[in-house]
């Protein structure tokens, strides 16, 4: 592979745009042809497909809308299709009115809310009602934001959680040099970042095959008086598992009264905090549970909004420490702030308070509920063909995983079938399980609003082809560790 790249640099470098080859006497360098040539250059005229740019500089001079838009929409046109990328759990398909109310809005700064006061009134309504779906005690005056993402959102939470353990550590004249969190081994990156930026130890509860996810015990065997709080998610990235929060809960109920350690918890609902409300109301998860302090939800997941938006609400205002908010001027008013972005388009908060209007209650149900009906579907199928074992079916999320049956084949492996998914169009995750599970390798599907029957039918159809195909192999494929796929968003 490296051998043609080195053959295509090799002519990268040594290419001339302006090279006529009928010149049989070239005066001059090709610098000054070059600029000789921009230089007479009519810009009135439109040759989309003749005029070459360096694609590493700026050029010097502009072109015509028009083909600028051609180059960059050709560009694009090789990326993956949305509708059949299964890898992400973030939104690719709204109705046109929401599209419509996109262009409107996309030119509005979300942060300037003396300018857009209504905008701003928009994104306060959206805080009260997620309040109100979450059970919080005083969802008309808790704290909350939107965020660029549950990424932005969990930092805000973790920090929040930090600042409460210093203040009240402070108070009782204790150190607060050696903060810990603890979450499992299957949490999202972020929380990883998290730890690792603001110099937090990260405490990891290792899943195991009977235990896929952050379980009562290991928490009470990695916290002590040093822990700023526990991250159990709703909504597992690699097996969209729900971790047991209120047994969680229970367990840090239990060790306050024995020992006096007060640990909150933070929730990370970035996919299950819009699913469990409308598929799963008797799952008890949020601020019913005292210790629950602050919970994010991704509005780009299945909040069903175009990226990047997500929200992070409160349990009450006091859990959000006074000294993390700043009070602005420059933008007109005096307005309090206390996300880490600050310019960003109003759209996807509008977007969020359309869906809450669009569907309600009932409409998120529907809506959910035929995209898990949608993974059960196909997780049936696939348990019923035989090469693979699911891990998860889509009962929790509508997000299913399967492995590889031990000893089915020794040609091909789960990175094999995520490649040859891609020539019909498909991407499918594979990738490793996290320590402790590292040597198993599974597949994941996501589905979302706008994958239907039909497409999984399709979807069916081209897995067992590309099943078929590796079965037919007479030989095994060889690998190279390295272009192994291994993304799970």
């Amino acid at each position: 592979m490296n051998r043609y790249y080195k053959t295509y640099n090799h002519y990268l470098n040594h290419f001339d745009p302006f090279y006529n080859p009928s010149e049989h006497i070239r005066k001059g360098s090709r610098k000054q042809r070059s600029e000789q040539m921009m230089l007479n250059r009519d810009y009135t005229i439109n040759p989309p497909f003749a005029r070459n740019v360096d694609r590493f500089r700026m050029p010097d001079k502009g072109m015509l809308p028009e083909t600028a838009y051609k180059k960059v929409h050709n560009e694009i046109a090789l990326d993956g299709n949305v509708h059949l990328n299964l890898a992400t759990f973030v939104t690719t398909w709204m109705e046109q009115t929401a599209d419509c109310l996109y262009a409107e809005s996309v030119n509005k700064n979300l942060i300037d809310k003396d300018a857009y006061p209504q905008t701003a009134a928009i994104e306060e309504r959206c805080i009260r009602m997620l309040a109100n779906l979450w059970h919080s005690p005083h969802p008309n005056s808790t704290m909350g934001v939107s965020t660029t993402g549950s990424s932005e959102a969990s930092m805000l939470g973790g920090l929040a959680l930090k600042r409460r353990w210093q203040n009240a550590r402070k108070k009782a004249g204790k150190p607060i040099d050696r903060p810990n969190i603890v979450f499992s081994s299957a949490v999202q990156v972020v929380w990883k970042k998290f730890a690792n930026y603001w110099d937090i130890e990260p405490r990891y509860v290792n899943i195991s095959p009977d235990c896929l996810y952050l379980d009562p015990e290991g928490v009470l065997a990695s916290v002590d008086e040093n822990t700023i709080g526990v991250i159990p998610t709703l909504g597992v990235t690699y097996t969209g598992l729900y971790e047991p929060v209120a047994e969680i809960a229970k367990a840090l109920d239990e060790l306050q009264s024995r020992t006096g350690l007060d640990i909150p918890i933070h929730v990370d609902a970035a996919s299950g905090g819009f699913i469990a409300p409308f598929l799963h109301p008797d799952v008890v998860w949020d601020f019913q549970l005292a210790r629950v302090k602050s919970i994010n939800v991704s509005g780009h997941k299945y909040g069903l909004v175009y990226p990047g938006l997500a929200w992070i609400i409160w349990r009450e205002a006091e859990d959000l420490p006074e000294d993390l908010i700043f009070r602005v001027s420059y933008l007109g008013g005096n307005m309090p702030t206390f996300a880490l972005s600050f310019s960003r388009p109003s759209s996807q908060v509008l977007l969020q308070y359309y869906n809450f209007l669009r569907l309600g209650k009932e409409g998120y149900y529907e809506v959910h509920k035929a995209s898990q009906e949608v993974a059960h579907f196909i997780s049936k199928v696939i348990y019923d063909m035989g090469p693979f074992e699911l891990f998860t079916d889509g009962s929790d999320l509508p997000v299913f995983s399967w492995r590889l049956k031990e000893g089915y084949t020794s040609k091909w492996n789960l990175y094999d079938l995520s490649r040859q998914m891609r020539t019909f169009g498909w991407q499918v995750p594979a990738y490793p399980l996290p320590p402790d599970m590292e040597n198993i390798t599974i597949m994941r599907v996501v589905v979302r609003n706008g994958f239907s029957m039909d497409l999984a039918h399709l979807f069916l159809m081209n897995l067992i082809e590309a099943v078929s195909f590796l079965d037919s192999l007479n030989r095994q494929i060889p690998h190279d560790t390295k272009y192994d796929i291994a993304f799970h968003h």
